[in-house]
């Protein structure tokens, strides 16, 4: 039975819409009445409605197969709606052009002429009426007016002024005009000779009437047009005029508005005859609907069946087990073809996941020791691509050029590190696979020295990839220029300083032996003032010998425990005595401040900052300096920052210069024409014996919008000189790329040590100082 349930159902469902449609096209002896078109209509929903129960049925079999995932239950799903949207669209198709001829056919009979004509009909006869009312606003408006006039004549001649109302409305052709008060009482009326039978508007009405506007009402039944309006200059007095319609026009309007009424009836049936043919078109695409179903499901199981298999057989290999074969069955064709193709892959697979799982372990261990390498690397390594961006980039690189990982992966090296561009274009322009030389890059204001190597990877591109090897040799530089510079000063102290006394006892023994000889006053002014030249001149000698010699052999901390804010305190308070036009502050976050330090040596530290700052006062003009505090200030200001001790000493002097303001710590490099250049070397050593360093700043970094400089001096609580590791390797790996050894303790010979000349801008000034 449920075999044969569905055709039999298709069958009765095609029968009942067949007679339907024969009855409603009166093709039959059956009179469609109402009762017979129900009892069709009953038969078919009949129907209907066990075609629905069989696909709802079906259709819960699907889901039933999709939800406990069986394979392939969506594509069931998808041939069994294509087969029902390829058989229901014509029928649709078809409905919907039936509906739109029929629809078509009762436009032309509502939408055409006809109606036309019944709606112009209409709107004539309503626009004969709404001139009346415009003809008579306009009648009415002028008697107002009129009658407002010649209030005086009614008061004193009620005669006079009635036949001056009936002038006006007899010059208006208003057969009806009446002057009347708030209850409707008739006060006047013209005597125009025409009789129209018509009654005063009700009291409550006139209550709302004004002066400006007249109401005014047509009424087609009593056959006249009317109007009100109150009138100025009396008091609770209206006029109310009338004029009669021509009564064909109104029997005209009323015979429109019955035929409009009757049209409008009749084109509202038109919905129950689109009703009964879309109900017979909906019956048979119903119907072909359902036997689509049924087609299509049949179909499906037949094409699925083996569909689901193979898609049972590809979960498996998506398990990982590539051991699974698909069950071939010659008889169903195609599909059996497909079956034997999926075997013969996954047996190819398993022999290329074999491989390829030797392969992925050993580029995986090889990953993780590069991977390893690069980041317990000391040196700064960059990988460039063919194309001029970054690829790779260690920890160190990050720290060196001033940029992370995530800002330099993807750019081009010359928008990341634009130092390296000259290396770069030898390298791409060269022959050589290994480019080596030094940089100097500035990064957050500090100067640093970086070695280079430069090695390009030959590959199949157009463009080579290159590794790209950095060294921090700053403080390897650093040192070797101290060590260059000291050993310069212990020959310039030993080969000066010597002669010097000598020269000085002679020109002294000159002027007392010799001065009394002169009697000339003019020769003794000379021979006075020349030997006076001679005295001061190796005075001032002198002290510079004695500065090369405080340089050259300075004295090795003796680390005391000691208050740091009482000994920047007497230094303080000495420069303040010395410097009285300058105002030196000195301002302690912690006093006191106990640490391990050489009293004398950071005393004499301090002490040359703040003389430093003094001098870059004095080069100031006054003028400048009243724009800021009205004379020369210093700030000292003490702190302390971890296991650091700061002291910061601001002024409002000339300021540093804003290129190589590293170079000021370099021994002999000064920015002032008398200055021997070994202030800020001698206070660099003493903070770098201490564990600490200098830092050169702009006075705008510390109070916004001052001028000057800003000296910080960092050294450690403990006072021990502190070398990281990071720093011991740097070194060690920039001494095997440059092959630049450490300068040893001993002298070394003056050729040796002395700084190139490209190397220092201030070369010629020391040459000419000291002879070298």
């Amino acid at each position: 039975m449920r075999r044969w349930l569905a055709p039999l159902a298709v069958a009765m469902a095609l029968l009942s819409a067949l007679l339907t449609f024969l009855v409603l096209t009166g093709l039959t002896r059956i009179e469609p009445t109402p009762e017979v078109v129900r009892s069709f209509y009953l038969i078919n929903a009949a129907t209907i409605l066990l075609l629905v129960g069989i696909i709802v049925r079906e259709l819960w079999q699907l889901i039933l197969a999709r939800r406990r995932g069986r394979a392939a239950a969506r594509l069931h799903v998808q041939i069994v709606s294509l087969f029902s949207i390829v058989a229901v669209l014509p029928a649709v198709l078809v409905a919907v052009v039936a509906n739109v001829t029929i629809e078509r056919g009762l436009d032309r009979l509502f939408s055409g002429p006809t109606k036309e004509v019944i709606q112009n009909s209409l709107t004539i006869a309503r626009a004969y009426m709404q001139d009346h009312a415009q003809l008579i606003r306009g009648d009415i408006l002028g008697m107002a007016n009129d009658i407002a006039h010649a209030r005086p004549l009614y008061d004193q001649d009620r005669r006079s002024f009635r036949e001056l109302l009936t002038a006006s409305a007899g010059s208006r052709n208003l057969p009806g005009a009446m002057i009347i008060d708030k209850n409707t009482n008739i006060l006047e009326s013209a005597d125009t000779g025409m009789r129209l039978a018509y009654s005063p508007p009700a009291p409550d009405f006139l209550s709302n009437v004004n002066e400006s506007e007249p109401e005014i009402a047509v009424l087609p039944d009593a056959s006249f047009v009317a109007a009100v309006i109150r009138l100025r200059a009396f008091s609770d007095t209206f006029l109310y005029v009338a004029r009669p319609l021509d009564p064909n026009v109104v029997q005209q309007l009323k015979q429109t508005e019955v035929s409009v009424a009757e049209y409008a009836q009749i084109e509202s049936r038109r919905l129950g005859i689109q009703v009964a043919f879309a109900l017979m078109f909906a019956v048979i695409a119903l119907t072909i609907l359902m036997a689509s179903v049924l087609i299509g499901l049949n179909f499906a199981n037949s094409l699925v069946a083996p569909i689901r298999r193979l898609m049972n057989a590809a979960h498996t290999v998506s398990t990982g087990d590539l051991h699974v074969k698909v069950p071939v069955h010659q008889s169903e064709g195609d599909l059996a073809q497909l079956g034997e193709t999926f075997n013969k892959m996954t047996q190819e697979l398993r022999s290329q996941r074999d491989e390829l799982v030797n392969a992925s372990d050993l580029i995986d261990s090889r990953r993780r020791f590069i991977e390893a390498v690069l980041s317990s690397a000391s040196a700064g390594i960059i990988g460039v691509d063919n194309s001029g961006s970054v690829g790779i980039l260690n920890r160190s690189a990050e720290k060196l050029i001033g940029h992370s990982e995530a800002e330099t992966l993807g750019h081009p090296l010359s928008d990341v590190l634009p130092e390296l561009e000259e290396m770069m274009k030898t390298a791409r322009e060269g022959t050589q696979r290994l480019v080596q030389g030094q940089i100097t890059i500035t990064r957050d204001g500090t100067e640093r020295n970086l070695s280079v190597r430069v090695s390009a990877e030959k590959t199949s591109q157009p463009h080579d990839s290159y590794i790209i090897t950095l060294d921090d040799i700053t403080e390897l530089v650093s040192a070797q220029r101290t060590s260059a510079w000291g050993d310069v000063a212990r020959r310039i102290a030993h080969e000066i300083k010597n002669p010097l006394t000598p020269i000085q006892l002679s020109a002294e023994r000159i002027r007392r032996k010799f001065g009394k000889d002169i009697t000339e006053t003019k020769d003794k002014q000379i021979f006075e003032q020349c030997t006076d030249t001679i005295v001061r001149q190796v005075d001032d000698i002198r002290r510079m010998v004695d500065e090369f010699s405080r340089f050259a052999r300075m004295p090795k901390p003796v680390m005391e425990g000691e208050d740091v804010a009482d000994t920047v305190r007497q230094a303080v308070f000495l420069m303040k005595v010395a410097h009285p036009e300058i105002d030196i502050e000195a301002e302690f976050k912690e006093d006191p401040l106990r640490a391990q330090f050489d009293r004398r040596l950071i005393s004499q530290a301090v002490t040359n900052i703040v003389k430093n700052a003094t001098e870059a006062i004095e080069q100031v003009p006054p003028e400048e300096l009243g724009k800021d505090y009205g004379k020369g200030r210093i700030d000292v200001v003490v702190s302390r920052e971890g296991e650091d001790v700061l002291v910061d000493v601001i002024d409002n002097g000339i300021g540093l210069p804003k290129v190589a303001r590293s170079r000021l710590l370099e021994p002999y490099v000064t920015t002032r024409a008398k200055g021997t250049g070994l202030g800020l070397a001698i206070v660099g050593r003493v903070l770098e014996d201490h564990g600490g360093r200098i830092e050169l700043k702009d006075a705008s970094d510390f109070r916004e919008g001052q001028r000057g400089a800003w000296m910080r001096m960092r050294f450690a609580i403990s006072g021990a000189p502190a070398k990281s590791e990071g720093t011991m390797q740097a070194s060690s790996a920039a001494n095997a790329v440059t092959g630049i050894a450490t300068p040893p303790e001993t002298k070394q010979p003056a050729a040796e040590t002395k700084e190139p000349a490209e190397k220092t801008n201030d070369s010629t000034k020391i040459e000419a100082s000291t002879g070298i």
